[in-house]
């Protein structure tokens, strides 16, 4: 099968121009765009560009707010919750990243919750994005039913990310981003569309039943396999971070993502956390720690013919090769690009 690359830069303007032509305004277009392309320059595709026709779908359905309102309200010195108006959920986890790093400053930890916010893609975009300013920067956030509980037969939590990041004194930051489920849905649609078979014990039928066969996935295992109690009891803390500490819906109660009611906001909650290092040890002596940790990891032993990597190194030297070859596109991304180029009347980025 052929792979179609794209440069980065031309599916950033594309994306924005397709999702302004949704009627979503500057900010809601920019932020969106980021966060794909946050996923799909790392090679998380499952998360990347080829959300785009479901965003475009659900701007133009009504479901997310085109042109939103948000306010923050500071509740103590350093919490606070941000009302995201059912805007996108990039736009609201970048805002309330903000809000939170000024709260670090002043308190040394700030946490924002997010109320009436929606799917906002790759959680480690918005922890990133708090490291990027000297901070530790944690971000969760559930979604509706699609991962069965350990030893369950039905859906019940969201695939409820949690991502951190950490700064660094020599290199890219420490970056961990990970889906409570064994893998995140969009994963499945991914390999539906390369025509691949999943890994063993990562999603089931309809009752429950481990498989492989993409196409006939019901819901997700939690992670850990034979411990998946470990991984459904990591989503229940995300769902009680995200959905119960902010007030909003719990997975169950939250409507599908893919439809059919495109309409209705979905009334979802996540939470950031940024830490200031200044109000602990100091930065200097974070980022020299950071060092000494990460030499000392990469330098442990491997097993014969592997490779010890920290969180993130796959991710950024995947970064490095796709800003010279450009980000892959699966066929049935190439599908729908061609599609909402063509009723948009701009030219798709490649």
């Amino acid at each position: 099968m052929t792979v179609q690359r794209a440069d980065i830069e031309a599916l950033s303007e594309f994306c924005q121009a397709i999702l302004r032509a949704a009627g979503a305004d500057a900010s809601s277009a920019t932020a969106a765009t980021r966060a794909m392309l946050h996923a799909s320059s790392l090679g998380v595709d499952s998360h990347g560009v080829r959300l785009l026709p479901h965003y475009d779908m659900v701007f133009r359905g009504g479901r997310l707010n085109t042109e939103p309102q948000m306010k923050f309200e500071r509740k103590r010195a350093g919490t606070g919750i941000l009302n995201a108006d059912n805007a996108h959920g990039a736009l609201a986890a970048y805002t309330a990243a903000d809000h939170a790093c000024d709260l670090a400053r002043e308190a040394g930890i700030g946490a924002v919750g997010i109320s009436r916010t929606s799917h906002f893609g790759p959680a480690g975009a918005y922890a990133l994005a708090m490291a990027h300013a000297g901070m530790i920067g944690i971000a969760v956030c559930h979604s509706d039913s699609f991962v069965r509980l350990h030893d369950g037969a039905e859906r019940f939590h969201g695939t409820n990310p949690i991502a951190a990041s950490v700064p660094t004194g020599k290199g890219n930051p420490w970056l961990l981003d990970m889906a409570t489920s064994a893998v995140p849905y969009n994963r499945v649609q991914l390999y539906k569309s390369l025509g691949r078979d999943l890994p063993d014990g990562t999603a089931s039928d309809l009752n429950g039943i481990d498989t492989r066969d993409a196409n006939v996935v019901e819901m997700l295992a939690p992670l850990g396999g034979e411990f998946g109690f470990k991984g459904a009891g990591l989503a229940g803390l995300v769902e009680i971070l995200s959905g119960i500490l902010t007030g909003m819906k719990i997975s169950p109660e939250i409507l599908p993502m893919g439809g059919p009611d495109i309409s209705t906001p979905r009334d979802m909650g996540a939470l950031v956390i940024c830490i200031d290092p200044d109000g602990f040890v100091g930065r200097g002596l974070l980022l020299a720690g950071m060092d000494r940790y990460l030499s000392a990891l990469r330098g442990s032993s491997p097993r014969e013919g592997l490779q010890v990597m920290a969180p993130g190194d796959r991710e950024w030297a995947e970064a490095a090769s796709r800003r010279k070859a450009g980000v892959p596109l699966d066929p049935e991304t190439v599908t729908a690009f061609a599609r909402l180029a063509e009723c948009a009347g701009i030219a798709v980025p490649f």
